[in-house]
């Protein structure tokens, strides 16, 4: 566990903190000069991603943190926040979206080039996101490295932005609202999911079957809550990646009401494809 000395400033504590403020505030600065340009934007958008933050920080500051220190439970809760449940929160938020809605036409044109560049496609591959997201757990959880993150605050920051980071593509391939270089398939999506579901699960195992020493039920308890939380998360994921299948291949008229029709209609080439 975290081995910091209690009189030393928590570094993370401070970056996750001013991080997830300049989040809000620069969504909320986003969400105004969209409003001025006269495109709205939801509400529930906006909801989601300040909880999504909060979530973010609560991971790394505060009394889950505090508990972090000395309780392997404590630890793995604050993961599956910080890795799993906040980034699905925070791409339901849709900053990139919101981001094209508030630029002018010049820097959005400019924005749409970066996002079809070869570097995001590559990224956005679902595998090459599910790499990063659960090849990072294992390298954390499976070598040193977690060790030498308590010792050394900077690389203890930079663990905790991979997890987050990695997070956030990879829900963001599956599920994300904002446009991407390329969206595989429903079944391309599934499948890595699943793989992805299956390493993150046999690392969780991995955990609890090397639980030893004074603190065996702690970190036995902890690697329970990687598993089922892990499941969970994953599960939501797998009902949104079929929900977006459903609303993409339903029969024109199904639905709510000619409006949400019209914001679901098929389009004439791949979804998530830009420009």
């Amino acid at each position: 566990m975290n081995h910091h000395d209690g009189t030393e400033v928590d570094v993370l504590a401070v970056v996750g903190a001013v991080v997830a403020v300049l989040a809000v505030l620069g969504y909320a600065a986003l969400v105004v000069r969209a409003r001025d340009r006269g495109r709205a934007w939801p509400v529930a958008r906006s909801v989601v991603w300040v909880v999504g933050c909060l979530l973010a920080v609560a991971a790394v500051t505060g009394p889950l943190r505090h508990a972090a220190m000395t309780s392997w439970t404590a630890h793995m809760a604050g993961h599956v926040l910080l890795g799993m449940l906040a980034p699905l929160l925070l791409v339901l938020g849709a900053p990139v979206t919101l981001l094209l809605r508030a630029l002018a036409a010049a820097s959005g044109r400019r924005l749409v080039r970066l996002l079809r560049s070869r570097p995001l496609r590559v990224l956005t591959e679902p595998a090459v996101a599910a790499l990063l997201d659960v090849g990072g757990l294992w390298l954390v959880y499976g070598t040193p490295l977690l060790g030498l993150a308590h010792v050394y605050p900077a690389l203890e920051v930079l663990v905790h932005a991979h997890v987050l980071l990695a997070g956030y593509l990879f829900t963001a391939v599956l599920v994300g609202p904002d446009p991407l270089p390329h969206r595989r398939g429903t079944r391309h999506l599934l499948v890595v999911l699943v793989l992805a579901l299956a390493a993150h699960d046999v690392l969780a195992k991995r955990l609890y079957a090397l639980a030893g020493g004074p603190d065996l039920l702690d970190e036995q308890r902890g690697a329970l809550v990687m598993y089922y939380g892990g499941d969970a998360v994953d599960l939501a994921l797998a009902v949104l990646v079929c929900a977006r299948w459903y609303r993409r291949t339903r029969p024109r008229g199904v639905g709510s009401g000619q409006r949400q029709l019209d914001l679901e209609r098929p389009r004439t080439r791949p979804e998530g494809v830009l420009g």
